[in-house]
């Protein structure tokens, strides 16, 4: 495939209307007199193919240049490849420019070594269309969360470092500290907890409720259920209910976490929303995420809806 190309103006339109103006007025000038101050007989104006009049000496200018130039490909670029081959997460987004940078690039198509389907990656995107690949995959590596409840669970370890900033971010700002609810979750654990779900409200109620097998984000290890501890542990229901809650949802983006399923969201993501559900991507595209507005993960990648299962 061709790649694309810019069409980059040598002259800009707003310095071509005035250069055409200019000649206007001369051509004007020079019509009305001659050598010795006699007046000539006006100019014949001469009309475009598309019926508009124009004197001859707006007609007389040069065309103006096009010149086609390559567009540039991130994923060219040495800076990214080593990042990629380092597998260094951050390192791969600071090599795109930032967070914004990358995500523009991303949504655009224009970055085919990005992989939104890479379940070792903080950017994949996990949806009722886009299952883990493999269906059983699991984290390299995990670590403990300082506050959780009975059977939380691990993370990721990079994720329950960032667990732990945002829990005691939250308690120095005066909101309480947040304890782990529920981490990873192997996929047969995620065969259990589907199944419950569905059992106890039906298909069509427990695919709202809980991701089927190998469709979970909490089988990454980059999701975490989180509840507030700021008066004694909590449930995960009343969590967006909380100090805690509404400081997670204005500040989580700081340590790298977004609510993954927010209100008014359930046609784009296909789950009620869960305030207590975080997601971590990142600091760079937590902060883009915010900065640009974004409400769900396949916004912000320029993804199709994912409210129902395919097959």
């Amino acid at each position: 495939m061709q790649p694309p190309v810019v069409f980059m103006l040598f002259v800009t339109i707003g310095l071509a209307v005035a250069l055409i103006g200019a000649l206007w007025a001369l051509a004007d000038g020079s019509a009305q007199r001659g050598p010795g101050g006699a007046a000539r007989p006006a100019p014949t104006p001469t009309a475009t193919s598309s019926g508009i009049v124009m004197p001859d000496a707006a007609t007389s200018l040069p065309a103006v240049r096009l010149r086609a130039v390559a567009a540039v490909d991130p994923c060219a670029q040495p800076a990214v490849q080593q990042a990629l081959a380092s597998g260094g997460d951050d390192a791969v987004v600071a090599a795109f420019g930032g967070g914004a940078a990358f995500r523009a690039a991303v949504a655009a198509g224009s970055a085919p070594c990005i992989d939104l389907a890479d379940p070792s990656r903080e950017w994949v995107v996990v949806n009722k269309a886009r299952p883990l690949n493999p269906l059983t995959f699991a984290p390299a590596s995990f670590g403990d969360v300082a506050l959780s409840v009975d059977d939380a669970g691990s993370l990721r370890s990079d994720v329950a470092q960032a667990v732990d900033r945002l829990s005691d971010a939250a308690d120095a700002a005066g909101a309480g500290p947040i304890a782990l609810a529920s981490g990873y979750r192997s996929y047969a654990t995620q065969v259990q907890t589907y199944s419950g779900q569905v059992a106890q409200y039906g298909q069509a109620q427990g695919d709202a409720l809980s991701a089927r097998p190998g469709h979970s984000e909490h089988q990454t290890g980059l999701a975490a259920d989180v509840v507030s501890c700021a008066h004694g542990c909590g449930d995960i229901d009343s969590f967006g209910g909380t100090d805690d809650g509404a400081w997670v949802a204005e500040n989580g983006w700081q340590y790298g976490f977004i609510v993954r399923y927010g209100g008014g969201q359930t046609a784009v993501t296909g789950y009620d929303p869960e305030p207590w559900h975080l997601r971590y991507v990142g600091v760079a595209l937590a902060t883009a995420y915010h900065d640009g507005g974004f409400s769900t993960l396949e916004q912000f990648f320029g993804l199709s809806a994912a409210p129902a299962y395919v097959g």
